[in-house]
Order: C-alpha cells, then sequence, then structure tokens
C-alpha cells in the first residue's frame, strides 16, 4: 500500500446530469481526502465530443458546487491529455509491455469464432510475431498481457480478489486511428495526477485488473483500489427514474438541502454506529473507507426527508428565505423586495413540518397576501351570523390591547379571551386562521400573528368585520 500524500479523484463523464451515484462517489473520495489530510481532485472524461458540451460540463461543476465538495485543483480534462497518451503507449511498446495488432476484421472475427469454441480469451497471432513483418495497413495496440499466473486486486471495501490471467484479454490500448482506449487513458491520467486512491463504483471492478496490468507494463506504482457498492431503489432493484429523482439537480429542485444530501449519502453504505445525524466535521473525523459495506446500499425517501427537516430546522432562516423567494418566483410568485425579510421572519414558525423548502415555501404563502384577502366561503357565511361577528368585534379589542405582539402574550391574550367568552378556541380559532391566512395553509395563530406582525394582523381582522354581513 503507498504512503505517499492521499490523492483522490472523481472522473465522471459529461452526459447532461450528474447521478445521485456519482455524487456518492465524489463525496466517498471528498470524505477520504479531507480525513487523511489529502487532496480531492477532478478530472472530467470528455473524450465522448459528440455529448461532452460545455452545457454539460457545467452540470457536473454545478454539482459538485452544491454538494460543497470543492476540488483542491483545477480540473484535468481527458480528450487534451491524448497526445500524452499516446506516447505512453510508444513507451509499452518499447518495453514490450504491448504490440501492434494487424488483424483483419475478417481475421479478427475468425479468431474471435474460434476463442469462443475454446473457451478463451482473443489471443492476436501478431503478439508473437516480428514487427518487421508487419503489412501496411491499418492496425490497434493492445497490451501484452501474461498469459499465466494470477492478477490481485486488494481492494479497501471488496477484499482480495483474483483474476486468473488467462482470463484476461490483451485490451486494446489505441485504436487503429490513433486515438487511446478508456482503459490507458484512466491508468495515464491517474498516475500523472498522482492519485493515490482510486474510489469508484463497482461496476469498474473488472477494469481493476486490467488497469492493474497496464500499471506494472509501465512499472508504475498500483493505486489503492476502492470499488463502493451500487445505490438500489426502495425496492432492492437497480436504481432508476422509476423510483423517483436520480441527479444531483434534482435533488436541489425537489427542495433537499445540501448539507442533508451529504448526510443521506454519507449513510449510503457507511456509518459510525448508531449515529444517524452528523457534522461534516464529524464525518471526516470518522470517515474510512476500510469501513464502507460491500452490500448494495438502498434508497430511502423517508430517512432523507427526515434529514432534510433536520437541517432546515437548525438552518438560518435568511439563507431558506433566499432559497424560498428562488421557488416562489420560479411559481411566477410576485415577491417584493421587502418580502424576503418578511418571509425570513416568518419561517421559524412554519419550519418543524416542512421536509423540503418547497414545503417552506407552500407555508410562507400566506403571509405574502395582499390584503383585502378572500376569504373562504364558509368563513365569509359564519361571520355574516350576529353572534360570530359580534365575538370577532371582542377578539378585535381584546388583540388590539396586546404591547407585546409576541407568542407568549399573543397566546395569553388569546386564552383569556377564550375564558371571558366561556368557549373553548375552537369556537374562534378556525376562523380566525382563515381570516389570517386566506385560507392558505398557516402556523398555529400565535405565530401565524407574530410573522404578520400587529399592524397586518388587525388590519387582516378588520378587512373581515367590514364585510357585509
Amino acid at each position: 500500500m503507498t504512503d505517499r500524500p492521499v490523492r483522490t479523484r472523481i472522473a465522471p463523464s459529461p452526459t447532461g446530469m450528474m447521478h445521485i451515484g456519482t455524487a456518492r462517489v465524489a463525496l466517498f473520495n471528498w470524505l477520504y481526502a479531507r480525513h487523511t489530510g489529502g487532496q480531492f481532485l477532478l478530472r472530467i472524461e470528455d473524450t465522448d465530443r459528440e455529448r461532452s458540451t460545455e452545457a454539460a460540463v457545467q452540470v457536473i461543476f454545478d454539482g459538485l458546487s452544491w454538494l460543497g465538495l470543492e476540488p483542491d485543483e483545477a480540473p484535468v480534462f481527458q480528450f487534451a491529455r491524448a497526445e500524452r497518451h499516446r506516447a505512453v503507449v510508444d513507451e509499452m511498446l518499447a518495453r514490450g509491455a504491448a504490440y501492434r495488432d494487424y488483424m483483419t476484421p475478417e481475421e479478427l472475427e475468425a479468431e474471435r469464432e474460434v476463442a469462443r469454441a475454446e473457451g478463451r480469451v482473443i489471443r492476436s497471432p501478431w503478439r508473437d510475431l516480428s514487427p518487421n513483418d508487419a503489412p501496411d495497413r491499418p492496425f490497434v495496440v493492445r497490451l501484452k498481457a501474461p498469459l499465466d499466473g494470477e492478477t490481485l486486486v486488494d481492494d479497501q471495501v471488496k477484499g482480495e480478489i483474483r483474476f486468473e490471467n488467462r482470463t484476461l484479454d490483451d485490451l486494446i490500448l489505441l485504436r487503429t486511428d490513433g486515438t487511446p482506449t478508456y482503459n490507458l487513458a484512466v491508468v495515464v491520467d491517474d498516475h500523472d495526477m498522482g492519485i493515490t486512491h482510486v474510489i469508484r463504483g463497482d461496476d469498474h471492478l473488472n477494469n481493476a485488473a486490467r488497469q492493474t496490468l497496464i500499471y506494472q507494463g509501465l512499472g508504475w506504482e498500483v493505486p489503492v483500489w476502492a470499488h463502493l457498492p451500487m445505490i438500489n431503489g426502495p425496492d432492492g432493484k437497480k436504481l432508476s427514474k422509476r423510483h423517483g429523482s436520480q441527479a444531483v439537480s434534482e435533488f436541489d429542485d425537489m427542495g433537499y438541502l445540501p448539507e442533508a444530501m451529504r448526510n443521506y449519502l454519507a449513510k449510503l453504505g457507511w456509518g459510525h454506529g448508531d449515529d444517524e445525524i452528523f457534522s461534516d466535521a464529524q464525518a471526516i473525523s470518522w470517515f474510512d473507507i476500510k469501513d464502507v459495506v460491500s452490500a448494495p446500499a438502498r434508497l430511502d425517501w423517508d430517512k432523507l426527508n427526515h434529514l432534510n427537516n433536520h437541517y432546515i430546522r437548525e438552518a438560518d432562516p435568511a439563507r431558506l428565505a433566499g432559497l424560498v423567494v428562488k421557488i416562489l418566483k420560479s411559481r411566477d410568485v410576485a415577491v417584493k423586495s421587502a418580502d424576503e425579510a418578511l418571509i425570513a421572519r416568518t419561517i421559524p414558525f412554519v419550519r418543524d413540518g416542512a421536509k423540503t423548502t418547497l414545503d417552506l415555501a407552500d407555508a410562507v404563502i400566506f403571509v405574502l397576501k395582499d390584503r383585502p384577502l378572500e376569504l373562504p366561503e364558509k368563513t365569509r357565511a359564519q361571520l355574516a351570523e350576529a353572534e360570530m361577528r359580534e365575538r370577532f368585534v371582542r377578539l378585535r379589542a381584546a388583540l388590539g390591547a396586546v404591547t407585546a405582539w409576541e407568542v407568549p402574550g399573543l397566546e395569553q391574550a388569546l386564552r383569556l379571551f377564550a375564558e371571558s367568552e366561556s368557549i373553548g378556541l375552537g369556537k374562534f380559532g378556525p376562523q380566525l386562521r382563515a381570516i389570517l391566512s386566506g385560507g392558505s395553509p398557516a402556523p398555529d395563530l400565535a405565530g401565524a400573528m407574530t410573522a404578520l406582525g400587529r399592524d397586518e394582523s388587525l388590519g387582516r381582522i378588520d378587512d373581515a368585520l367590514s364585510l357585509p354581513a
């Protein structure tokens, strides 16, 4: 195992979205780098030129930025390094670790049929032929893999995995047009970036054996491998769109906070005892890649919602207000410049029941309504009754006498009014809530009035009393 300073990386391909599995890989790489005092790097594997647009690359940058996982160095772009990849292949040819394969497509197909019938991998006859006999035609460059023995992948998550070399083919390093293949480019880039620990999804486990052979063929130090289990849906099946959101940007759009996502993603395959909620500092202190379990993790919306509610309750109301304003504007709700402060004042009264910031946006609508509010038909009918109207005239007077317009004082005023009327709160509370909110969701009465403020609360009651009987 390497004793170099730890350097981890995430190497996504720009495909238009950043998957939740990629986000967890990024988090585990970031946590391990921070835990060891190392560095976390980013490489964009942009060799698919059709899909590797500027916008697709920006999706990756935005996703990492939203998650709070900023790399420690400028990103490396794989496509720009093609000349370096080809130079390494020349070195492998010189070392005898690779060879030029001049098989035609027809010869390759014939070899494939024979290999299939004999139950072995493809081996080109050019592996052992002299390059002096090379014909004047296109060729690929293949790795000259060992024919016997084993290749060991000592994986920090999966344990020791042994691959019989006779089952590993001479993989192509350069195509006939001179473009490098994935496995070659990954090895060269990881080596040149000084990556010590390759932490990625276990769909790359077989690549680890092939990449180990490339490292060995170049005489380079092999990195420490760690292959993470997949994330399944709540039903235990492979995660797909039927399970809901998958892209990191969609979790943002659905109202989840990045700190909640970090906490939740950390729990998908790793944990610290029975701790469900922990800070970034705690996660960094506790995290070790060797503690990741090898079994697939399951997406659990209830746990994510529980965590998100916790972080919403812990967050600065001013920050949440800024997020809520963006949501409301996306819904074409007119938000005035002074409304953000009003929303921030309201959030402490409505956030306990909010699973997402979308819920918060729904919960603060009542304070943004312009007077006079449109009341529910049932409330209008009740206020038209003489007894109810007279009761609300007395309630208006009682509330108008409150000097400390805060929750304790308002709760006391409502309680004393109910006692003076010899009735329960249920005899006027629902109507008062409707008057204050216009029928929209609202917190408890004292909280709603505190959020609205004295003048707005009393003004809404006056508006209701001015309606024709």
